[in-house]
């Protein structure tokens, strides 16, 4: 293989990636580039810039995707209500796809032939990282030190970082003992109890949202508006993608929804518990069904069901680069086009209620058919005979079949 000559980090400015930084011009002699991505994680970003400059990176990207993150993924991804095994609204895997791009994209810019990451070996990131790549540039070039390296635990990166005078700020008393993995959409926990299954998450490790129990006693109303499937307003303002998600996740963390403790299969084979926040996130999903429920044709709605678990199978699995994903994005986006409206919820203790729904435009709920008072002739109940004989016809065959083969 070629040499390397300059490579795309992406960059925390944590424990990993600082010792890859490292790692990577010692193992491959070459230049390093690095970009460090605020999708909303809530952390100074800024601090990275100055850690990737005492290392000696004449290169350093330094960018604020949050509005790009909302507006081009979790949105789109929203408009399909898109849901992982039942339970996950698939906070990190929708943000692979946007750093793959940038990575690839930044190695264009910079001349660089290689892109570099910090997923270890076990995850579903590599995977999400590296498919993202290669769909976007097929000859990149990909380097994952923790599937070559030798430095398998946090005691070797330590030492590592001590032998080379590495600078990191090792963890405080009152920090997180978990693996997390924040954006706009959520945070993760992972690792320390957690690992074991049957053992409850500590109250004190959820950070976005009050238990359920803590919660306020008087309920929230929230109301949100919709343009083509999109939420453009909440409570009469009008945001942009990235101001509602960081709305709706402060109120929705206040009334203690959005959390999920849940044991999934990740794509390399093995099945993994997680712990997850997503306040927003939940509330979007509850009123987006809701609007749908009134402005989407029945076999529309249930066709893009029927769509869903593979859509979001896409999305876990790190294809959304693919065609199929694309494709399947286009219909999706198609059926929007009529979900326009208004949904008005109640946030109580955990819980997402939808007490109203309604259209100007695109309402096909129509109260003269479906009332049980005066239908003004908008309905004749007499056509329910024949629809249910011809829709009964093959099971009364077959009934008579049986009948006559035990007689």
């Amino acid at each position: 293989m070629s040499a390397i000559n300059k490579v795309v980090l992406a960059y925390s400015g944590g424990l990993d990636t600082s010792i890859i930084l490292k790692w990577l011009k010692d193992s491959y002699g070459c230049e390093v580039v690095t970009f460090t991505a605020d999708i909303g994680q809530g952390e100074e970003v800024e601090p990275a810039r100055r850690k990737a400059e005492k290392m000696g990176v004449k290169e350093i990207y330094v960018e604020d995707l949050k509005e790009e993150f909302a507006r081009d993924f979790v949105f789109p991804m929203f408009r399909a209500n898109t849901i992982y095994e039942g339970e996950y609204l698939l906070g990190t895997a929708i943000a692979r796809p946007l750093i793959a791009k940038r990575l690839v994209e930044i190695a264009a810019e910079t001349g660089a032939d290689a892109v570099a990451h910090g997923a270890t070996g076990k995850g579903n990131d590599q995977v999400r990282f590296e498919l993202g790549a290669y769909a976007l540039n097929p000859d990149i070039r990909i380097i994952a030190p923790w599937r070559e390296w030798d430095l398998d635990s946090r005691e070797k990166l330590l030492a590592f970082a001590d032998e080379h005078g590495i600078p990191i700020e090792r963890k405080k008393g009152n920090e997180s003992p978990y693996s997390q993995d924040a954006n706009l959409l959520h945070i993760s926990y992972e690792g320390n109890e957690l690992e074991d299954p049957w053992t409850e998450p500590a109250e004190g490790m959820w950070l976005w949202t009050l238990s359920p129990e803590s919660a306020p006693d008087q309920p929230r109303y929230l109301v949100l508006d919709y343009e083509k499937g999109d939420i453009v307003a909440v409570d009469g303002k009008r945001m942009k993608p990235g101001e509602v998600m960081t709305t709706l996740n402060r109120i929705g963390g206040e009334h203690g929804i959005g959390r999920v403790d849940l044991v999934e299969n990740r794509y390399v084979g093995m099945k993994n518990r997680g712990c997850y926040e997503t306040p927003g996130g939940t509330i979007m999903l509850k009123a987006h069904r809701a609007i749908e429920s009134i402005t989407l044709d029945r076999e529309a709605a249930h066709l893009k069901d029927e769509l869903m678990p593979r859509y979001a199978s896409l999305i876990y699995n790190g294809y959304w680069w693919s065609p199929e994903r694309r494709m399947v994005q286009t219909l999706i986006d198609a059926s929007q086009e009529t979900v326009n409206g208004t949904v008005r919820l109640k946030l109580y203790k955990g819980n997402v209620i939808v007490v109203g729904r309604k259209s100007e435009t695109d309402d096909l709920f129509d109260a003269d058919v479906v009332t049980f008072g005066d239908d003004r002739g908008a309905y004749d109940q007499k056509d329910a005979t024949g629809f249910i004989r011809l829709n009964s016809l093959r099971m009364r065959i077959a009934a008579k079949k049986r009948k006559r083969k035990k007689s």
